[in-house]
């Protein structure tokens, strides 16, 4: 195979990578509107939209496969092509954290929410924007600013303890209100994920640009 046509496909694989990527903070976004409205038909649509992540996901990881059986890809090369199988492999697991924030608003359906959702759509929009600088790091090649990404992740686990720590009080307080108090713990702890996740990612590009392998967690 010609290297500008391999080039040209190596280019396709990244963009399908960016395409699942933008799918899935998509879903995320959609999944806590749901919660905050309520909203059981979204909720519905969004878990039967997560079969197309998966298949997005599949198909990338059949193309990066593919590639490595016909071109046996140069040391550079590979550690792409492995970086975009790892990759997408996260996304996928974040659309599945986005869908089961929406079968939890089906299973809370029959009450009203708890309380004013504050801390929740801050975590979302945090771990969202991880989730974008992640890739935009990985487009770059930057090393730096995936760094970034891994101090950003501070911010949600403190708000992930906040969260807890409110519903355990609400919980004490009212033990009636525990099942709903535990839906949105198990929110919060999925939009930790997302973000962990997300730090997963940068981590990945660190690996890629520089061979070291770095936890960002510490």
């Amino acid at each position: 195979m010609p290297r500008q046509q391999y080039d040209r496909q190596l280019s396709e694989l990244q963009d399908s990578l960016l395409r699942l990527a933008s799918q899935v903070e998509t879903s995320i976004g959609r999944a806590i509107e749901a919660l905050k409205t309520q909203d059981v038909d979204e909720a519905r649509r969004i878990i039967a939209d997560d079969d197309a992540i998966d298949h997005a996901q599949y198909a990338i990881e059949d193309t990066a496969l593919h590639l490595i059986a016909r071109q046996a890809p140069i040391a550079a090369d590979l550690r792409l092509i492995s970086a975009v199988i790892s990759i997408a492999s996260e996304l996928e697991r974040m659309g599945d954290y986005a869908e089961g924030i929406a079968e939890i608003v089906i299973r809370g359906a029959n009450e009203p929410l708890l309380k004013p959702l504050v801390d929740i759509p801050r975590m979302a929009q945090v771990a969202q924007r991880m989730l974008r600088d992640s890739l935009d790091a990985f487009v770059n090649r930057d090393a730096e600013a995936a760094r970034r990404v891994g101090m950003a992740d501070n911010e949600v686990d403190q708000l992930t303890t906040v969260v807890q720590n409110d519903l355990l009080k609400v919980m004490v307080r009212d033990p009636a209100s525990s099942e709903r108090a535990l839906h949105l713990i198990f929110v919060a702890h999925n939009l930790e994920r997302v973000a962990d996740r997300a730090t997963n990612i940068a981590e990945r590009l660190i690996f890629l640009v520089t061979g070291q392998v770095v936890d960002l967690n510490v």
